[in-house]
């Protein structure tokens, strides 16, 4: 039987045995990942899976279950786990699947898989790793050590059906490769990292090219200093500010909504940013990493948009979050094989601005460029923001030395309305990604 009959068959099954509805995620899939330190394998990873999860609902009542064994036999033992798990749960008013006129799924090629991945042998792989290290080693003689270099890979098939009569498939891979050098000068040593991701093979940066920049970003942190405490804009480069963007998802998550867990509850339709920003959760972009046809209950991935000129104008939401708050799903539901759906986001993006990086440096007098952000510190109820982070001041309009062991420190709100550049340089290397942005004003904590 193929892995959709097998979903629909336990639906099926289910409804037979008297739930009032039900849906089954089934998943199979390679992996492969192996990480390079000094030019040696550390470690080599290849593992298969398949799992199959099934959800049943009595009423107002939701068990759920879980299995490896696809066999007849594997499928009949999950069913009767979920249905006594089901027995004995509490009834929750909010439970059951979406309406049906919200099921569907994207049409057409949305270059999710691609078969170059599987087309290279693992020697291949390791040399991609090897190749990525070399690069970094060869940029500067500072370099001198590593924490690793590594190439992962993924392929797999997901499948998803319910008792509404939705039914769906797709095909997904996924191949990265990434390199972390570390540099000395005198005692001090630094340590960087980059990589590079796509949906295929042909879509990744050479490993050369992954080890340069790599190498150019540790060596331009040797000599790291430490500054006074003082308030200064602060310009987030794309791989900080998507931290940002993060903190952002967080807030207008609607289980965070409903929960009253959020600076951003009760505030659709206000003003909680600057004019210019634009922030987008759009699941229908090909070949990017947070598309799919359809979100895991069956209905389809859409364009949402979440802040419009600084307007919040959405939360994200899947079925059951959206029934709590009186809203609509937005076709954000996530789930593993089992267990009730979350959310999660499509691709969600600040949309780019017209600076360029180096222009909006050009115009800083006495500020800070954040390069890297260092433990948590951040409080999505009430907004406080404060955090470790390493990077490399700006002086007279240009970049003039590197900082680190400082802390910055605002609060979500004014960071957000305090935004007053945006970067042309959007970049999509993950399904959550922004560009180069400045806030006007941050606390910058020194010496």
């Amino acid at each position: 039987m193929s892995l959709l009959d097998i979903a629909t068959g336990a639906v099926e099954k289910a409804m037979a045995r008297g739930a009032s509805g039900a849906e089954c995620t089934l998943s199979e899939g390679d992996e492969f990942s192996v990480s390079i330190r000094m030019s040696e394998v550390e470690t080599l990873k290849e593992a298969g899976s398949r799992g199959a999860g099934i959800r049943v609902l009595t009423g107002k009542r939701v068990g759920s279950s879980y299995t490896s064994d696809l066999t007849p036999d594997g499928i009949a033992q999950m069913l009767d786990a979920a249905f006594r798990i089901g027995e004995i749960t509490t009834e929750d008013p909010f439970a059951g699947l979406p309406d049906e006129a919200d099921l569907g799924k994207l049409e057409g090629d949305l270059q999710l898989y691609s078969p170059d991945i599987d087309s290279i042998s693992t020697p291949e792989r390791i040399e991609l790793a090897r190749r990525t290290e070399a690069a970094a080693f060869a940029y500067d003689p500072r370099i001198t050590n590593s924490k690793g270099a590594s190439f992962d890979a993924y392929t797999g098939r997901r499948v998803f059906a319910n008792s509404l009569g939705f039914s769906g498939e797709y095909r997904s891979s996924y191949c990265s490769i990434s390199v972390m050098p570390v540099a000395r000068q005198g005692a001090a040593m630094e340590r960087d990292y980059w990589h590079s991701s796509s949906r295929r093979l042909a879509g990744l940066d050479q490993p050369e090219e992954v080890g340069r920049i790599a190498a150019e970003r540790v060596i331009r942190r040797l000599g790291a200093q430490k500054v006074a405490t003082q308030k200064v804009p602060v310009i987030f480069e794309p791989r900080t500010a998507r931290s940002l963007l993060d903190h952002v998802f967080d807030a207008v998550d609607g289980r965070s909504i409903y929960r009253s867990a959020s600076f951003l509850a009760g505030k659709l339709g206000e003003k909680i940013a600057a004019d210019s920003v634009n922030v987008m959760d759009d699941g229908t972009l090909p070949g990017l990493m947070g598309t799919s046809p359809f979100d895991d209950e069956g209905v389809p991935s859409r364009r949402t948009v979440v802040i419009e000129n600084g307007v919040l104008r959405n939360y994200l939401l899947n079925s059951y979050a959206a029934r709590k708050l009186g809203l609509h799903t937005t076709g954000n539901a996530s789930r593993g094989i089992t267990g009730n759906a979350g959310i999660s986001n499509g691709n969600f993006y600040l949309e780019r601005g017209t600076e360029s990086p180096e222009e909006m440096i050009s115009g800083v007098k006495n500020g800070f460029f954040v390069t890297e952000l260092i433990g948590q510190g951040v409080n999505i109820v009430t907004g406080d923001y404060s955090r470790g982070a390493a990077g490399i001041w700006i002086r007279d309009g240009e970049l003039a030395f590197p900082v680190s062991e400082v802390t910055i420190a605002s609060t979500l709100q004014e960071m957000l309305a305090g935004i007053v550049g945006i970067g042309s340089d959007l970049l999509f290397l993950s399904s959550m990604e922004s560009p180069t942005l400045m806030i006007g004003e941050m606390t910058v904590g020194g010496r």
